[in-house]
């Protein structure tokens, strides 16, 4: 098979990210050389179990677990450094496919994110062309068996750093199922998980090798559901009141609003429910719309925006309008230190030189 170096890697490079994350714990953990001969050890560290990682990351692409449901997957990435020496525990926060793993004592307390979970209608076998695999429709569009199994990686290399006696503290492995969606974090978060921990690392596959302090977007998001009155679209439908025609009407008006809205303002939809038959008018629909922006208060606002034309839908078409609120996720905040340490360490670590096969190839 031959391997894209944007969703796989080559074997070398594959520990590149894990590597970065690794020397950026040194850097900040008191008593640590620091130097490039320690973070040289660290890289050792992670490639001693590139085996390991790689298979890992290969049975969270194969399973592809939809989010809270990622119970393989998750007790997999737990199971490894468990065997580790790491004290787990599992299900935190009422999450059952969540866990925390620790090594060490004492400060400063890092923690090291992990993401495990799929995305529907995606499925893919692991080539770079189209190629859906028999079985449930879901896939790593995001690249998230990579981003657990890395993060799995470099919290092992930190624990070898920490019983040799080079660092000192504790590292936290979390894993944080439901990222594509499900905000788990926020309900980890909540449970003051987080409390005593000092810094939170995160990275994330993609098609460039970087470090530094990318923000994101956040969101909000709901559902906004229709209730009508069924009739006979054919014998009676001025008897009717179409949910449908509801949904219709605040798809327009979202359609509209996209114009008033500031730059990178994202708003997606999908609709849900609609009806089963063309000949009747249909008594319930329901919209999923997820609204996205670089500052969080935009992103409410425009949120409000569109509520108000959910319920003019709902006066236009004399129909019953629910709305779900399934939450918000804050953009991320970046710390500029950290970002500062992470892109020094990861020149330092990464030198990335592709042959003139796979230069080709990307051609």
């Amino acid at each position: 098979m031959r391997r894209s170096v944007g969703l796989w890697g080559r074997r070398r490079s594959r520990c590149a990210f894990v590597v970065a994350i690794s020397a950026l714990l040194v850097s900040v953990a008191p008593g640590a050389a620091g130097d490039v001969a320690e973070k040289t050890g660290l890289e050792a560290a992670v490639a001693s179990r590139a085996d390991l990682l790689w298979d890992a990351a290969r049975k969270v692409w194969d399973w592809a677990e939809p989010g809270y449901q990622e119970t393989k997957s998750s007790a997999l990435l737990a199971s490894i450094v468990e065997e580790e020496g790491f004290s787990v525990e599992r299900g935190v926060a009422g999450i059952p496919t969540s866990f925390v793993a620790s090594y060490g004592s004492g400060g400063p307390i890092i923690a090291i994110l992990a993401e495990f979970d799929a995305l529907p209608g995606l499925s893919q076998e692991a080539v770079p062309t189209r190629s859906p695999r028999e079985g449930p429709d879901w896939g790593h569009a995001c690249g998230h068996h990579l981003f657990g199994a890395g993060s799995v990686g470099a919290a092992l290399a930190v624990a070898d750093g920490i019983r040799s006696g080079a660092i000192r503290g504790t590292v936290r492995l979390f894993g944080t199922p439901a990222e594509e969606g499900g905000g788990a974090k926020a309900f980890m978060a909540r449970a003051g998980l987080f409390d005593d921990v000092d810094a939170v690392l995160h990275w994330h596959p993609g098609d460039v090798n970087s470090a530094g302090d990318p923000t994101n977007l956040a969101r909000v998001a709901a559902k906004f559901r229709y209730r009508g009155r069924s009739a006979h679209a054919a014998a009676s439908p001025e008897a009717g009141r179409s949910a449908l025609d509801a949904v219709a009407i605040l798809n327009y008006g979202a359609e509209l609003l996209r114009e008033h809205t500031p730059d990178r303002t994202r708003i997606h939809h999908v609709i849900t429910a609609g009806g089963d038959a063309p000949n009747v008018v249909p008594a319930f629909a329901e919209a999923y719309y997820y609204v996205r922006h670089p500052d969080i208060d935009i992103a409410r606002s425009i949120y409000d925006r569109l509520v108000l034309v959910a319920e003019g839908a709902a006066h236009a078409t004399e129909t019953e309008l629910e709305i779900e609120f399934l939450g918000g996720i804050h953009n991320l905040l970046p710390n500029d230190t950290l970002s500062e340490i992470s892109h020094s360490n990861f020149k330092a670590l990464i030198d990335m030189k592709y042959t003139d096969e796979e230069r080709g190839w990307a051609r």
